[in-house]
């Protein structure tokens, strides 16, 4: 009986870790969550409730667009937004409501802007002038994590 009992616990023990490996999905592209940032941003110190610290970000709903590489020196500026892009968008995607998405893409280079009402959101640049540069690489996906904080004061 405790073979019995020893075996199934093995065998048991076996099925649940083999259902446990991490998920994996096929392809590659970009996946990440958008997340709202308003308001004073400023450090504060903190010794009472009565002054609460600086609030958090929001995940929130938004449109992104996939460009090919776009160079900061071939965008048009206005109020923190850019309202103009050479380019064409290859894709677009919309974030759910709690702010993640993923999407698909072949590998290459790719700049990813956020749609808002005034015009296109980025923050992110490199060294060479990219504008929010994104790799994918075959068979891997890329974290992106966008902070839409064009409205925050640091």
């Amino acid at each position: 009986m405790k073979k019995l009992f020893f075996l199934l616990a093995i065998l048991c023990t076996t099925l649940v870790f083999h259902s446990c490996k991490p998920y994996k999905p096929e392809g590659q592209g970009i996946t990440g969550t958008v997340t709202w940032i308003e308001g004073n941003q400023m450090p504060t110190i903190n010794d009472s409730e009565d002054n609460p610290r600086k609030p958090a970000g929001k995940p929130v709903q938004r449109t992104l667009r996939i460009y090919p590489l776009i160079q900061f020196a071939d965008l048009k500026i206005e109020g923190g937004l850019y309202t103009a892009i050479a380019e064409k968008p290859l894709s677009e995607i919309q974030s759910d409501e709690s702010g993640r998405f993923s999407i698909q893409l072949s590998p290459g280079r790719y700049s990813v802007f956020v749609v808002e009402d005034a015009g296109l959101f980025a923050n992110i640049f490199d060294g060479e002038g990219n504008v929010q540069p994104v790799s994918v690489k075959e068979n891997e996906w890329t974290l992106l994590d966008i902070e839409v904080n064009y409205k925050a004061v640091y």
